[in-house]
């Protein structure tokens, strides 16, 4: 399978089936940080992934403090 990973940008070929779970354990990734699209659907990590499908992993990326308030 296909593997992009963002910031910094990567791609990796990986042979399944593979959970995420594994997958993130894998490359030593914490779960809690990323999201994980397969075939553009983002997917939990009990997810099971075959050859055949195009994984990418993002960081999540949170919003800071201040959205409409004032200090």
């Amino acid at each position: 399978m296909k593997i992009v990973l963002r910031n910094p940008r990567r791609e990796l070929e990986l042979r399944g089936p593979i959970t995420v779970g594994a997958l993130l354990q894998r490359l030593e990734l914490n779960p809690e940080s990323v999201l994980v699209i397969a075939d553009d659907e983002l997917v939990t990590h009990d997810v099971r992934l075959d050859d055949s499908v195009a994984v990418e992993i993002r960081p999540v990326i949170s919003g800071g403090a201040g959205h409409g308030s004032t200090p």
